[in-house]
């Protein structure tokens, strides 16, 4: 008699056996090239938005899309430096060595002899809000900002890399540092940038470039207000004060006043 070897419908073959991947090497090189730890330490850091003063550990768990115990041990370690301070209640906020840090990263710009003033007597005579943005790389960031008297609630935080051809302060910086393009040249040309709601739905800016020694561009100079307020023909009004506030802040920061700046800033080329 012949044996049936044919397998009964009722048994299924085994699915193959996966291999549990393998825990990341945390000390080793990211996809970009950096210490994936340090990066996941600065996520940590990063994750408290403006105005917040302290996060769970869940929230930070979340917004870092690390598993908690991940984020706990590099809240402890960064405690350790004082980055990070654990409250009594459990939930964790910015230590006093991220503020020591920010404040070392503005002394380089000597925020509080020149730049915060200057930004002061600029929102007095605009009546708007005024900012400094720098770049760093590919994005460009506020350094000091000081609100005018009828704020508008949008806000760049400390350190946030914005685009920098997106607005008038990246534009602005790209045109003085050579980018090639009509819009870049035309710029150069007038000395200033104005934009309509072109980073921030509603928010209209207008900004100058600021110099130090040997025409090194520092950053650029901008005040900011709703569209509504600050209208194409206002911001064009609002211009040659603007320009008049870098120029005067870039001999400040240059400590020179050798070669006036306003007459070259029309036919400046890099």
């Amino acid at each position: 008699m012949q044996r049936n070897t044919r397998t009964p419908s009722s048994t299924k073959p085994k699915p193959p056996v996966s291999k549990a991947p393998e825990p990341h090497n945390e000390q080793g090189p990211d996809s970009s090239g950096g210490v994936t730890a340090v990066t996941r330490a600065l996520h940590l850091l990063e994750a408290f938005e403006l105005g917040e003063s302290h996060l769970s550990l869940s929230e930070l768990s979340r917004r870092c899309g690390l598993h908690k115990t991940t984020v706990l041990r590099l809240a402890r370690t960064l405690a350790l430096s004082g980055y990070m301070v654990q409250r009594d209640d459990g939930e964790w906020r910015l230590g006093p060595a991220s503020g020591w840090l920010g404040a070392r990263y503005q002394a380089g710009f000597d925020v509080q002899n020149e730049l915060e003033p200057a930004l002061r007597e600029l929102t007095q005579q605009s009546g708007e809000s005024a900012a400094f943005y720098v770049r760093e790389g590919n994005v460009r960031t506020c350094l000091v900002r000081v609100e005018g008297p009828q704020a508008l609630r949008h806000h760049a935080r400390m350190g946030e890399g914005l685009p920098l051809d997106q607005g008038s302060p990246g534009r602005v910086l790209l045109a003085f540092a050579g980018e090639q393009g009509p819009v870049y040249e035309e710029i150069r040309k007038r000395g200033f940038h104005w934009s309509i709601g072109e980073r921030e739905q509603g928010v209209s800016t207008v900004s100058a470039p600021v110099f130090g020694m040997h025409w090194r561009l520092l950053g650029a100079l901008c005040i900011s207000g709703p569209a509504s307020r600050l209208p194409q023909s206002r911001l064009e009004e609002l211009a040659p004060m603007v320009m008049a506030a870098a120029t005067k802040l870039s001999y400040l920061l240059a400590a020179s006043t050798s070669t006036p700046l306003q007459s070259r800033m029309a036919s400046w080329h890099p």
